[in-house]
């Protein structure tokens, strides 16, 4: 992965800016996962939504542990939204968000309080546990991976945006998707409630059709990428797509 010396990078004071933003976004959004948790199945003895929360913030320890040490410009690029993000990108991403940290959360805590059936038995929501941190941890690679994993759909032109084919990027075009869309179906079993599945496979409609628009994006805008596509044949899932 090349980076297009000629390309300005963000100075120091920007990029703590930037990582302050960040903290705050994350805090923000852990705060609003908790409370849409707990209100919603009107109890705190929900030992899974703790693992869950506990997931969620190792997860963000972790990711923050690399990229402080490797890339600290990345976490400042993902608090920001930049004013060349794709339009459709806004729509397609708000979606994704509604579906996945609202209506997901809510309707588990809604199952949780209301014991809607069919029930889950413990098994499944360990095997969701489990998987959970499989599909989180593969986006985390991907992020960790690649130098541009923005939170929104750019040409990042100012920080001279390349081609990344290391790491999960070998596997797929889009690691960082595939990990969310098992997260996402895991993070339902695991909060034991099926009916969450129905806002997760929303959420999934959305990640595909991002990936679709996204990849399109690349190959016209990117320089390298439609290159990167011919070796790299599948978008999410290898064999399939």
């Amino acid at each position: 992965m090349s980076i297009d010396g000629s390309a300005s990078q963000p100075n120091n004071a920007d990029i703590r800016q930037g990582i302050i933003k960040r903290a705050i976004q994350l805090g923000f959004q852990f705060s609003i996962l908790a409370a849409i948790l707990f209100l919603s199945s009107g109890r705190l003895d929900w030992w899974m939504a703790w693992l869950y929360l506990g997931i969620f913030v190792v997860g963000i320890g972790i990711n923050t542990f690399f990229l402080m040490r490797t890339r600290p410009e990345l976490i400042a690029e993902r608090a920001a939204r930049g004013e060349d993000t794709k339009g459709w990108d806004k729509i397609v991403g708000g979606l994704y968000g509604l579906f996945s940290a609202l209506l997901l959360p809510l309707v588990a805590g809604l199952d949780m309080r209301f014991d809607w059936p069919p029930p889950i038995p413990l098994g499944i929501q360990v095997i969701g546990l489990l998987l959970t941190i499989v599909g989180f941890g593969f986006a985390s690679w991907a992020m960790i991976s690649n130098a541009y994993f923005a939170g929104t759909v750019r040409i990042q032109k100012e920080r001279g945006h390349a081609v990344c084919d290391t790491g999960p990027y070998r596997l797929v075009r889009h690691p960082g998707y595939s990990g969310w869309m098992l997260g996402l179906v895991a993070m339902s079993l695991m909060l034991g409630s099926l009916w969450a599945l129905i806002p997760a496979a929303l959420a999934i409609i959305t990640l595909i059709i991002r990936t679709a628009f996204e990849d399109r994006t690349l190959q016209t805008e990117l320089p390298g990428y439609a290159d990167y596509a011919q070796h790299t044949r599948y978008r999410l899932l290898p064999g399939i797509w």
